[in-house]
């Protein structure tokens, strides 16, 4: 029997400095059972901030405000419900009594303190939290209460993986799933504690958007299913309108808009628009093709034709496009521009000064001359995570240049993808694992850009990027090829991103060229597998 939805959390204006900055001011909210409470904001904006704060983590606590549990508390084995008005407890069957429980108020060791802790389950941004040599329905039994018996256990681990729809993953082992595979084991070991309260810290953030909305799907069946209720944050404005009854937009701790989750995304994504404007003054070819092939052999497949007779030129200053769906020959004619993989036959071609060199050709007389002036940001891109970014910008690359000069260098390329002048001396010193995905990709692409290359390869730069970095990264590519006269070569099956960057691309199919044309007409010759690959409705 559905039962009618009560208050179950309270955040009664709630502030929060660290270090004399304020990181939350005068947040409040107010959730109901069953119902998601959605943050968006870039980042830095406290979303992680307040999710940490109703966790309970202790050096959140706020300097100003509540946070307010409502609660069924059994008088006599100490559990705690739902706050359903007479509902007996759900473990010894004794009277329970409705408490607002006001959590920082509490003694750091009382009872009910904990007790509240215990049911709070919480997925974070950037770890899985799971066994890695383990299988998944291990790394669930090891989440499950202590005194069930054999029987118990097995039907409760049935029910989780059935509830994340992994039952076909039980005795994967951990380290071997996909991203959203992990995701999912995750939330089945969180819903093992049988929590009240549920918490996700951008539970979807680095994962594909197919596999994304299974995780949205599992989420919101979870929060109607308990009766609980959820505090998430997001920077995709779709897993806002999507999952929450309602939204925050954060900015710097401070609350700009609180309102339906609809008009909140609408107002927050107004902010970032793409740059995008036409550009005449192209020059000279800077990279041609002509017939070049890419051959393997397998001993399965026999010869497989990666890249099979293409032909194409790409203009100085030019921001051209490879599209296709995975496997289609893309990523390997970048490299054949790179030099990273020779030809098998024709040729690819970079102009250095008034010589076209071969990228085929090895040595310091062939593509040695033209790879200095090359940048290629790879798809699996990564910092050192033991450096700040500073030393990730200079010494890590082997810049060699006076320190001073180097970190000014470092400031002008920070900024010119897309971080503000405030925010660049914070991340000088941070280190990678401190920082969003969104802070290190853009952290990645600038660490190309600061060895000042005259052609830019980017491989799939959006991968499961959210809007706003998307955003950030189309219109530094725009500046960058404006400020510096850098031509880019964009490898990508994101047609949102190349529409509103490229100047034109080549549609590849089974390792050929279909097409050559603007992004528009690339998009009016896309089959439906290609469409949905690339996120267009």
């Amino acid at each position: 029997m559905m039962r009618e939805a009560v208050d179950l959390l309270i955040i009664d204006n709630v502030s929060k400095q660290f270090n004399g900055r304020t990181v939350l001011k005068d947040v409040s909210a107010k959730l109901r059972t069953g119902s998601s409470l959605g943050l968006i904001g870039k980042s830095a904006a406290g979303k992680s901030v307040l999710i940490n704060m109703v966790r309970g983590n202790v050096e959140y606590k706020p300097d100003k405000g509540k946070v307010i549990y409502r609660v069924n508390h059994c008088t006599k084995c100490g559990s705690i419900d739902l706050p359903y008005d007479g509902a007996p407890c759900s473990k010894c069957n004794s009277k329970t009594t409705t408490k607002d429980v006001d959590y920082w108020s509490l003694p750091e060791r009382d009872q009910l303190r904990e007790e509240i802790k215990g049911r709070i389950a919480i997925m974070m941004q950037r770890t899985f939290a799971l066994f890695g040599d383990r299988s998944v329905m291990e790394n669930i039994a090891e989440a499950l209460p202590q005194g069930l018996d054999e029987r118990e256990r097995t039907k409760r681990i049935v029910e989780l993986l059935e509830f994340v729809n992994l039952t076909h993953r039980t005795t994967h082992i951990a380290r071997d799933l996909s991203g959203g595979e992990k995701q999912r084991t995750v939330l089945a070991r969180q819903l093992a504690k049988d929590p009240l309260f549920f918490l996700a810290d951008e539970p979807t953030g680095t994962l594909d958007p197919k596999t994304a909305d299974i995780v949205h799907n599992s989420l919101i069946r979870l929060v109607e299913s308990k009766g609980m209720c959820m505090v998430f944050a997001s920077h995709w404005p779709e897993a806002i309108d999507k999952m929450a009854d309602d939204a925050i937009w954060l900015d710097a701790g401070n609350v700009i808009m609180h309102d339906a989750p609809e008009k909140v995304t609408k107002k927050f994504m107004e902010e970032y628009k793409f740059e995008k404007r036409s550009t005449s003054n192209l020059g000279d070819p800077i990279i041609i093709a002509q017939n070049a092939k890419k051959y393997f052999f397998s001993v399965i497949r026999g010869v497989v034709k990666a890249v099979d007779d293409v032909t194409f030129d790409i203009k100085e200053r030019e921001i051209f496009a490879l599209v296709g769906t995975s496997g289609a020959g893309k990523t390997t004619t970048s490299r054949m521009i790179a030099g990273m993989s020779p030809c098998t036959g024709g040729s690819v071609k970079v102009k250095v000064g008034d010589d076209l060199v071969d990228m085929s050709e090895a040595g310091p007389e062939g593509k040695g001359r033209a790879t200095p002036y090359i940048g290629f940001l790879h798809q699996e891109y990564s910092l050192y995570p033991f450096d700040t970014i500073l030393q990730n910008l200079t010494t890590c690359i082997g810049m060699k240049m006076p320190a001073e000069l180097a970190k000014v260098k470092a400031i002008q390329t920070l900024m010119s993808v897309g971080f503000s002048s405030n925010a660049v001396e914070k991340i000088l010193y941070a280190y990678p694992d401190t920082l969003s995905v969104g802070e290190c990709q853009r952290i990645a692409f600038a660490q190309v850009l600061i060895q000042e290359p005259r052609i830019v390869i980017l491989d799939e730069p959006t991968g499961t990027m959210d809007p706003i970095t998307k955003v950030t990264i189309a219109n530094s590519v725009l500046r960058a090829r404006e400020e510096f006269g850098e031509t880019f070569v964009i490898v990508s099956h994101d047609m949102d991103f190349i529409q509103n960057c490229c100047d034109r691309g080549a549609l590849m199919r089974n390792g050929k060229i279909v097409m050559i044309g603007s992004p528009s007409e690339i998009v009016k010759e896309l089959t439906k597998e290609e469409l949905a690959e690339s996120g267009i409705k």
